[in-house]
């Protein structure tokens, strides 16, 4: 597996072909270009949009590459992007899009209902998340679309945030055309990925800077030591490093990651394939312990596999508060003592450091208890070839987001069916709550279900939910401004701007 993401990648950097907009692309000298050098830890799995296996920061970087027929703005509100207006029939059942006249792609050319429907159906063939549902769509002309759907789903929007592509491109990892505000350049593996200005952007005055340059870095100590050093102007930091940096030299502003941080259990691995156990792992870790330690009190616990943001659907009326007795009783009923201690690894991606601190305090705290948690770090390739798609290991730490504004991007990988369900957690009354909640029309009765789900995911102890984990973009102090913070992981370059 290892093998062949390194080969694909190299691929990438032989073969990939990028495609400049016909309004003319700046040719500027760097030096003379309003710019952002940019520190990232991971890089993305894949350039194409509708590959739904991309990584978090993956998705944050096309987050400017590619569009949908909506957006979501800062509140989490869907807003029109590609499509100026649509219409849902009173059974959820029929969507139509009218769209916009002056979306361009990055070569120039017009958007029409033809790019969509070929985006649609292959979105539907990979699998994305929650566009299985559609039954068919129907092109009216170059710039109307109706989509109908096999069941009624008044949720269906957030899915239409999934980036547009020109229709017959099948090779989209290498013809990487779009229609967001910036247009890719240049990649060049473990090094760095340059985006430039979308000239022929439909969104008036944006975006503001000339050019982006996302830099990789193994870890985090590089980056922040290439931060400290000038060779990069920005950064997503966690507190411990927010703490580290100078205010008069460095600007930090607080978004939260609009992910779940959690230590994940495998439940099909013995021996956290026993509720009691899981349970007992519970009660024996204190979360406000990890948010103190780890991250310099900065955080709030959470309970459950959703984010607070979404508000309206967030439970954390099942709370497992911190009760080192009480885990010792729950791991003594599965037969673990002190002459037969409970004993499992976790597996951790050494490129986030946020991780690998909560790793540690977590061993600490449930030696308390008389557990032996053992910590293995591996690169990111690893932990995804190993632990997200190959499912070996015992337990993870890791942060889950949704690629959409919806309940269901956090709670769909729990569906025994979803092939994201990398815990293992199966459970056919949740199965039947999440899919009453996922077809309910009534918008009082599916906030009911949605909880109802997320009660089941803890009362079962699926894994341990810790928090939406506090982070900080952090920029060279004075000179940039606009930075934003949405309810989904995204990195907005589009409206951050020079101030100097």
């Amino acid at each position: 597996m290892k093998k062949c993401e390194i080969s694909f990648f190299a691929l990438i950097a032989i073969l990939l072909i990028f495609i400049p907009s016909c309004g003319g692309q700046s040719s500027n000298d760097d030096n003379e270009v309003s710019q952002i050098r940019y520190g990232f830890t991971t890089e993305p799995m894949t350039l194409d949009p509708l590959n739904p296996s991309n990584t978090a920061d993956g998705r944050s970087i096309l987050f400017n590459v590619f569009e949908g027929l909506v957006k979501p703005d800062v509140n989490g509100a869907l807003q029109p992007c590609a499509a100026k207006s649509w219409t849902i029939d009173e059974d959820s059942l029929v969507y139509n899009f009218i769209l916009r006249e002056n979306v361009f792609f990055h070569d120039g050319t017009t958007v029409t209902a033809a790019d969509l429907k070929f985006t649609l159906d292959i979105a539907i063939a990979s699998g994305y998340h929650g566009l299985n549902n559609i039954r068919e769509t129907i092109i009216q002309n170059d710039n109307e679309i109706t989509v109908k759907l096999k069941n009624p789903d008044p949720e269906f929007l957030p899915y239409l945030t999934v980036g547009i592509v020109k229709a017959a491109n099948a090779d989209r990892e290498r013809s990487i055309i779009g229609t967001g505000p910036y247009y890719i350049e240049s990649y060049t593996p473990q090094r760095n990925l340059v985006m430039r200005k979308h000239e022929k952007y439909w969104q008036e005055n944006l975006p503001h800077l000339e050019k982006i340059t996302i830099v990789f870095f193994a870890n985090y100590d590089t980056l922040m030591v290439a931060f400290r050093g000038g060779s990069i102007d920005g950064a997503n930091i966690t507190g411990s490093m927010a703490a580290q940096l100078d205010s008069s030299s460095f600007d930090v502003i607080t978004n939260r990651s609009a992910g779940v941080q959690l230590l994940a259990l495998n439940n099909a691995a013995y021996p956290l394939n026993d509720i009691n156990v899981r349970r007992a792992i519970n009660y024996g870790i204190n979360i406000q312990g990890i948010i103190d330690s780890a991250f310099f009190g900065m955080g709030t616990p959470s309970a459950s596999p959703l984010i607070p943001g979404l508000s309206l659907y967030y439970d954390n009326s099942y709370i497992y508060p911190y009760n080192p007795d009480l885990a010792r009783v729950l791991l003594s009923q599965s037969g673990f003592n002190e002459t037969n201690p409970l004993s499992f690894v976790i597996t951790v991606p050494s490129n986030y450091t946020m991780h690998v601190d909560t790793a540690q305090v977590i061993v600490s705290q449930l030696e308390k208890i008389g557990v032996n948690a053992g910590i293995v770090l591996v690169d990111w390739p690893t932990w995804l070839s190993e632990v997200y798609f190959g499912q070996q290991y015992e337990a993870t730490i890791i942060t889950l987001d949704s690629p959409s504004v919806s309940p269901r991007g956090f709670l769909g990988r729990y569906h025994s069916a979803n092939s994201g369900n990398f815990i293992n957690f199966k459970n056919p009354a949740y199965d039947s709550v999440y899919e009453a909640a996922s077809a309910e029309t009534d918008i009082q009765k599916r906030i009911s279900l949605y909880k109802q789900a997320q009660r089941i995911i803890t009362e079962n102890a699926a894994s341990v939910y810790i928090q939406d984990i506090l982070f900080f973009i952090a920029l060279r102090g004075g000179a940039y401004a606009g930075a934003l913070d949405y309810p989904l992981y995204a990195i907005d370059f589009a409206n951050i701007r020079r101030i100097e």
